[in-house]
């Protein structure tokens, strides 16, 4: 089947067609202050959503460009936004589907209007089945989140039930707690100690300094710093570190600074005397954290300098009254995040039918589900090679 994303060219004079080419639009085609009021209202904080972080990855992150936008109006006002590619462009399957935008961050919850949300999820599967889609696929989504909620709630009204793909659990932080309680229930007093003697051993090294760039003067040196740190330890080697492609390099740098021209991102960073040992990006949405990468200077690695990141970054969470929670954005089982923030949250991949006993729905599962084995089984082989 020809791709849904490229239906609008074939046959221009076609209303139906024209009809199509409106209900999904090139992100740019979304007025910004429109789009940064709906993630002000949003029923569910997702700071991979926020216009400067999407519009900069779809401008220019390797695999991730050009993404188009289902949106939802009431009036003249957005309600509605959900970021969406089409299943070819995700995974090369000829079948009739828009699957989520991917991010760069592990969450594509959709921004949906806290004052509206079940017109605001109605319309946008609307839209979805406008552009001729079957189907959406919705990756990485939080699934008791409100966002799904609302969308699972118009289904059900329209006699509809999501699949549920795969999930997995992974680590959050209630920072309405007190930091220090937190840190000791989570690890326990012999672990801290510890963690203690290597922070006094790293301070063999200068003074231990922990810094919290914010403001965008500050934020574009923090971010060299971090992608230097980043660059440094196994991802580099692997060539998966951000600096080492020119476009994921020009993502991030413009997606930091727009997001510190709203106090949407802070880069925060460990360091010992005048040497920076270890540096992580978080974004800020409403009252969310968002722990989007650490990078560390793996010589000071017998210290551990990333977890000694995190506590700091635990302590400053919890100490702002803005912040009520954290999102990891870490895969499952992570060994460094899930000791230290052990509230724990579903995330999955949801397929989403758009019309009744539709058996183009069941090839769309099925093709998914030959993906993912295929992948895993390619995944298991990566591994074995490294090893």
């Amino acid at each position: 089947m020809i791709d849904i994303a490229h239906q609008a060219a074939i046959n221009p004079a076609s209303a139906k067609h024209a009809a199509t080419a409106r209900a999904r639009v090139p992100l740019t085609a979304i007025e910004p202050g429109q789009w940064r009021a709906l993630a002000q209202r949003a029923i569910e904080p997702n700071g991979y959503y926020l216009p400067g972080w999407e519009l900069a990855v779809s401008a220019t992150a390797r695999g991730r460009t050009d993404a188009s936008a289902l949106s939802a109006y009431d009036g003249s006002r957005l309600i509605g936004l959900m970021p969406v590619i089409s299943l070819w462009r995700a995974w090369k399957i000829p079948l009739p589907a828009l699957v989520s935008a991917h991010p760069y961050g592990t969450l594509c919850s959709p921004l949906i209007d806290r004052d509206a949300p079940i017109e605001a999820a109605a319309r946008l599967l609307q839209q979805a089945r406008a552009t001729g889609a079957h189907a959406l696929v919705l990756n990485d989504v939080a699934l008791d989140g409100a966002a799904m909620t609302a969308l699972s709630q118009v289904l059900n009204r329209d006699g509809l039930k999501p699949r549920l793909l795969n999930s997995y659990i992974r680590a959050s932080l209630d920072a309405t707690q007190d930091g220090e309680t937190l840190l000791r229930d989570a690890l326990g007093t012999k672990k801290l100690k510890e963690l203690r003697r290597q922070r006094h051993r790293l301070e063999e090294h200068g003074a231990i300094v922990f810094d919290v760039a914010r403001s965008p003067d500050e934020i574009g040196p923090a971010l060299e710093t971090f992608l230097q740190l980043e660059a440094s330890g196994w991802k580099g080697k692997r060539g998966t570190a951000l600096v080492q492609h020119a476009g994921d390099a020009t993502f991030i740098r413009r997606a930091v600074s727009a997001l510190a021209e709203t106090g949407q991102c802070e880069i925060v960073t460990l360091r010992a005397g005048a040497t920076p040992v270890a540096a992580g990006i978080v974004l800020r949405h409403q009252d969310r954290a968002f722990f989007f990468k650490l990078g560390i200077d793996e010589r000071f690695a017998r210290y551990s300098p990333g977890v000694q990141l995190t506590l700091e970054l635990t302590r400053r969470l919890c100490a702002d009254p803005a912040i009520a929670s954290a999102d990891s954005t870490a895969s499952a089982d992570h060994p460094m995040i899930n000791p230290i923030w052990r509230g724990r949250f579903a995330v999955g991949d949801v397929l989403i039918p758009l019309r009744r006993n539709d058996p183009i729905v069941a090839l769309v599962h099925g093709a998914l589900a030959a993906h993912g084995i295929a992948y895993a089984a390619a995944r298991r082989a990566v591994r074995l090679l490294r090893k």
